[in-house]
């Protein structure tokens, strides 16, 4: 699968990387899949699981047609260790976000009412899950920890009882364009505010005295220059820079320190792009006061 919205948002694709059981899996993938499940991708683009239940049938089928966004199929027959399996895989999994129940429950043991149950109530002080009908739901082989992370990281839908292909692929589709969007503003809301400040007028006369000097600006169009006159305030003449563009020649006094307040530096610069206009549109140049 293209992992398009992993490109677009590389700061949210740092997913772990595990071993896996070559069996029902995708070979190019390198991580667990705990009892019978079909691992198909731990992508940001794939973050819908399914439980089928107690129909293999069903996984294989949804495994073959591979609709996008789905990471991981497999069916879910007990109420204690198959849900422990589905726990400590969607956990393994960073990808994940939502959990399909789908296909008919499994009698006696109601591993789908119990799923349930688990997402609804958690589990007591025996790691009984609370409000469950199953024979004997007990996660014996799992910490509270990673039940109350399975409730706040992993929402259930339930499908219980659907069979068709097509409905649960759909909802694969529909989930993972939810997710998509629910990325795209959590990564949103982590970008640094940027700051917006509106420019105040100054005075163009308000420039400050420099103290290496002040600058006259003659452009001369005959020979394609600009000369700029260098004096201090003895209005005594230090240099003479000239250029072909005032891109040149700003770079030139910048470079060698012939300026040091930034208000003359940015008056300086406007006053030489004026006099490089005036010879290439054919207007008088004349020097603002500032």
């Amino acid at each position: 699968m293209t992992n398009t919205f992993g490109e677009t948002y590389p700061d949210l694709n740092n997913l772990h990387s595990f071993e896996m059981p070559a069996c029902h899996v995708e070979q190019a993938l390198k991580l667990p899949a705990i009892g019978e499940y079909f691992l198909l991708s731990n992508e940001p683009d794939c973050p819908v699981a399914i439980s089928t239940l107690s129909d293999a049938g069903l996984a294989e089928r949804l495994y073959e047609m591979k609709p996008p966004g789905l990471s991981i199929v497999g069916k879910t027959e007990t109420e204690n260790i198959g849900i422990e399996k589905i726990v400590r895989n969607t956990l393994a999994l960073t990808n994940l976000r939502y959990l399909i129940l789908c296909g008919e429950d499994c009698k006696g043991h109601l591993s789908g009412d119990t799923m349930r149950a688990l997402a609804r109530n958690g589990v007591d002080a025996k790691m009984r899950i609370i409000g469950s009908a199953g024979k004997q739901p007990v996660l014996t082989n799992l910490g509270y920890g990673e039940v109350e992370t399975f409730q706040d990281c992993i929402e259930l839908v339930d499908l219980i009882g659907c069979t068709d292909t097509e409905t649960i692929s759909d909802m694969v589709r529909q989930l993972t364009v939810k997710e998509s969007e629910r990325l795209v503003k959590v990564y949103d809301s982590l970008a640094p505010a940027v700051e917006m400040v509106d420019a105040t007028y100054m005075d163009p006369e308000m420039v400050k005295l420099d103290r290496y000097g002040y600058f006259v600006v003659v452009p001369k169009s005959d020979e394609r220059l600009i000369y700029v006159e260098h004096y201090d305030y003895e209005n005594s003449l230090l240099r003479i820079i000239r250029g072909r563009d005032a891109r040149s020649i700003y770079w030139e006094i910048i470079n060698e320190g012939w300026v040091s307040e930034l208000s003359h530096a940015a008056y300086l610069g406007k006053e030489l792009e004026r006099a490089e206009l005036s010879m290439s549109q054919g207007f008088k140049y004349v020097q603002d006061k500032g």
